[in-house]
């Protein structure tokens, strides 16, 4: 029952992170979005609400990456560890992006109070340069481990799918929604990986 529950949940995830994420991209490219208000608020908590439904999208890949031996189970957990570190590090990011928009009034005072915030030791690093990057890191790696151990023809294309819509996210920020997109294409078909038992996991795609 509890590992039926946790299918659901990730399979569930594997759709909505992405699309949450998507819609983020959407919403930065409305007018307005880039400063505080509405938009800036509702596209930031979407990213917010997005990035903690990878917690179960990584679980679920966790599960099923890890093989049988030693040095596979290792992998695994490495590229879990990895992206939930990442993952803390966007998702904080993302929170001190909420606290900007709700005290700032304008541009102007945004530009001074992230300025504030980011000149504190460790803080840029932490969560802007370094610390998010494990994020894509991670979930790339977990995918790259499941594609060599576990249906391999099919799965093949989830890492390179992930891989391109990074790249274009990292290219330009107007891009995230055609990342998401790409992304959403990687890790739909894997949510049917975590099929209750029964179901021959692999024969379902």
């Amino acid at each position: 029952m509890a590992a039926s529950t946790n299918s659901r949940v990730t399979a569930v995830a594997s759709i909505a992170a992405p699309v949450l994420l998507g819609l983020y991209g959407g919403i930065r490219l409305l007018d307005g979005s880039r400063a505080p208000g509405p938009g800036w608020t509702a596209g930031h908590l979407a990213l917010l609400a997005g990035l903690l439904l990878f917690v179960p999208v990584f679980a679920g890949l966790r599960r099923l990456a890890a093989p049988r031996r030693p040095a596979g189970r290792a992998a695994a957990n490495l590229a879990a560890g990895l992206a939930l570190a990442g993952l803390l590090a966007s998702a904080g990011q993302t929170v001190i992006d909420l606290y900007v928009g709700a005290r700032a009034a304008d541009r102007a005072e945004q530009n001074q109070l992230f300025d504030r915030i980011q000149g504190h030791p460790g803080v840029l690093p932490a969560f802007y340069t370094v610390g998010p990057v494990l994020f894509y890191l991670g979930l790339l790696a977990l995918l790259v481990v499941l594609a060599a151990g576990r249906a391999r023809r099919v799965l093949v294309w989830s890492p390179a799918l992930v891989l391109a819509g990074t790249v274009l996210m990292a290219a330009d920020l107007d891009f995230i929604a055609v990342g998401a997109a790409l992304w959403l294409a990687a890790l739909a078909p894997l949510a049917r990986l975590g099929a209750p038992a029964g179901r021959p996991a692999a024969a379902a795609l």
